[in-house]
């Protein structure tokens, strides 16, 4: 699942926003109240979902998806007089009032985006992934699809990419 960053001067928006994320089984990577700490946020998060809500100084939601491209998507909660103002056919818009299940819906459609977009393995990490899965068909006699799901759970529990996921095993051997 991507990242996700909330950006907004309101402290409390921000932190209504992060409650209905962490209800709703989502982690907040950052919340950022200025265009620099939104900006430190993006540089240290290769791959992220902004929630950017109302308006931030001098940042706006186009001089983003110009400076960051693919590396975010971008959902921008405000009032539609204010979204009227964005150019950018990339950012997604949510226009005030809207519920958290409206916000909710929005997150899960660009997360699936968001992963589409991720880079595809190299030769390198798909040889890896390939070698841990004949290791664990081997130790546990179990099939390359049952191999290949219990590696992606096993990641996605420990948070980390299943390419990283197969080195542990192979490096750990038979």
């Amino acid at each position: 699942m991507a990242r996700m960053i909330i950006a907004g001067v309101s402290e409390t928006n921000r932190d209504q926003m992060s409650r209905l994320l962490a209800s709703s089984g989502f982690s907040v990577y950052r919340c950022c109240a200025s265009e620099s700490s939104l900006r430190r946020a993006l540089a240290e998060c290769d791959d992220c979902i902004l929630i950017y809500l109302g308006i931030i100084p001098d940042c706006t939601p186009d001089d983003l998806v110009w400076d960051y491209g693919n590396r975010l998507q971008i959902l921008w909660i405000a009032k539609s007089n204010v979204l009227e103002s964005c150019d950018s056919p990339e950012v997604f818009r949510l226009s005030l009032p809207t519920s958290g299940q409206t916000v909710l819906g929005a997150l899960e459609m660009l997360n699936q985006l968001h992963q589409r977009k991720m880079p595809r393995r190299t030769g390198a990490e798909k040889e890896l992934v390939e070698q841990a899965k004949q290791m664990l068909m081997k130790q546990l006699h179990i099939t390359e699809p049952e191999a290949h799901h219990l590696m992606q759970k096993q990641a996605m529990d420990h948070g980390i990419k299943m390419t990283e996921y197969a080195e542990k095993i192979v490096k750990r051997g038979p």
